[in-house]
């Protein structure tokens, strides 16, 4: 009996299905004019129940079209951010590059103005940040002909002296070491009434300037005399530019003379240098 009602129910259901669905198609083949009463209203209903299924659909549709654009816009800003990078990455190059045609620029007006010296082209390959202003390392060594003490420049001027060589490279003690003992260079200013001898011996951090001491206190010194190497030393040539007079006073003595100097050669930015290899008649 169980089973009689629910096949019965069933019939029903799927009676009420294909009238239903008869509705809808009679409904799409005839105007509304020639439909009867019970006909309108099937059509009022299924309209309203196709509306009714329709504004879900559509704000379903509006979201995958959201999200569709969404996606399409992350992947256009990804794509404009690599280029972005790319082109930050260029400007860096194009800056360093323009940084190393300076320097080598400097390098080859500094040689022609040192012909009367054998010299040796070096580059830079290791300068530590602990001892950044006490040394660097360059990529020449005994089998270039790189000796110890031979005076290195950078820039226009002095920077330092060779204080160890292996093969193939060899370290470079700077002008602006902060060990007093072991930057002192004999070195001459150029006045208008002739050469004055000191000693360079030290240099200032916080105004970037190097000392030199030991001047004969009547001697008269401009701001703008040049100073180079005296060649007294037993170290370094005679007439290599060390730099400019920015100040002159008196020691804390007043016994000698003391005065600041402009270096002439690069002291943060070096990349190339040039040894000086000196030669019989230099000087020393």
């Amino acid at each position: 009996m169980n089973q009689f009602f629910n096949n019965k129910k069933l019939i029903i259901l799927l009676i009420s299905v294909i009238t239903f669905i008869s509705l809808i198609a009679y409904s799409l083949t005839n105007n509304r004019e020639d439909t009867s009463i019970p006909q309108q209203v099937g059509n009022d209903v299924t309209g309203s129940i196709a509306r009714i299924f329709s504004k879900p659909a559509e704000v379903v549709a509006n979201f995958v079209d959201s999200v569709d654009n969404l996606m399409n816009t992350y992947e256009e800003n990804q794509s404009l951010k690599s280029k972005i990078d790319t082109v930050y990455e260029l400007q860096v190059k194009v800056y360093n590059l323009e940084q190393e045609n300076a320097r080598m620029q400097e390098e080859l007006e500094l040689k022609s103005t040192l012909s009367e010296y054998e010299q040796i082209n070096a580059s830079v390959v290791s300068r530590n940040p602990d001892s950044w202003l006490n040394q660097i390392v360059i990529d020449k060594g005994s089998q270039d002909g790189v000796e110890v003490d031979m005076s290195v420049m950078a820039g226009n001027g002095l920077i330092g002296r060779v204080s160890e060589v292996s093969s193939t490279s060899a370290k470079v003690l700077l002008l602006t070491t902060s060990n007093d003992t072991t930057n002192r260079v004999s070195a001459e200013i150029q006045t208008e009434s002739g050469p004055v001898h000191g000693i360079v011996n030290g240099y200032d951090e916080n105004t970037k300037m190097l000392s030199m001491s030991q001047i004969a206190p009547d001697a008269v010194i401009n701001p703008g005399d040049s100073v180079i190497t005296s060649g007294l030393g037993g170290v370094s040539p005679s007439a290599l530019l060390i730099g400019t007079v920015k100040e002159v006073s008196m020691d804390s003595y007043g016994l000698f003379k003391q005065v600041t100097i402009e270096p002439a050669g690069e002291v943060y930015n070096i990349r190339f240098v040039t040894v000086i290899k000196r030669l019989s008649g230099s000087g020393e």
